[in-house]
């Protein structure tokens, strides 16, 4: 790991949790297969002919009245053409979480090495999809490295002053201007050195998934 590796930062980011996630509710099998069945447009008696079963057992099974056997199960989840795990799988549901960071200019939290200067964006929030944070570059060429660096996720990279050379490890490097950006795969050997007299700044995204 180099001194300006960012899985330091990623690490950062990733330790204490917005909060405790609430466990999960236990699945209402017969309301699971109601809403499958209602989305495909089907009827009691339509489904029930998909899956084989008679229409008096598909109305017992949804209404919590019966406890379906594994054959019945199995016969649902074919008729609703989807696999059994997915059966008692609880559709995804839509939900805002209505969180925000706002970072005023020049109050992320800093983080100094010898080749970039980051300032780390959105600090307060835990449990981000994505490490927002902008840089200076101090390196001057790729001697200023100890190798690579290279870490998990993807990485999205734009220029906000001066001039950067991008060095990958499976493609020429490309020097790029103000508004110019890259997006690359971080696993990838990757360095940034400024061209311009004056220390460059970009603004750097990397995913954590």
């Amino acid at each position: 790991m180099t001194n300006s590796d960012p899985r330091r930062l990623i690490r950062i980011a990733r330790e204490t949790p917005d909060a405790a996630e609430p466990p999960p509710e236990p699945l209402d099998l017969g309301l699971r297969v109601r809403e499958l069945r209602k989305a495909k447009g089907w009827t009691l008696d339509q489904a029930a002919a998909q899956a084989g079963l008679a229409r008096s057992t598909l109305s017992k099974i949804e209404n919590g009245q019966m406890s379906p056997t594994y054959d019945a199960v199995r016969k649902l989840a074919e008729g609703l053409k989807i696999s059994v795990p997915q059966l008692f799988t609880p559709a995804a549901k839509a939900q805002v979480s209505g969180r925000m960071a706002v970072t005023k200019l020049a109050t992320g939290q800093a983080h100094v090495t010898a080749t970039y200067e980051h300032e780390l964006l959105a600090g307060g929030l835990r449990t981000k999809q994505m490490l927002p944070y902008r840089a200076t570059i101090r390196a001057r060429s790729m001697e200023d490295f100890d190798g690579w660096v290279r870490h998990e996720g993807e990485e999205f990279l734009y220029v906000l002053t001066g001039i950067v050379r991008l060095y990958t490890e499976f493609y020429e490097p490309v020097d790029l201007k103000r508004g110019d950006s890259a997006y690359y795969d971080a696993t990838m050997g990757h360095n940034v050195v400024s061209l311009s007299e004056e220390d460059a700044t970009i603004l750097w995204v990397t995913s954590l998934s």
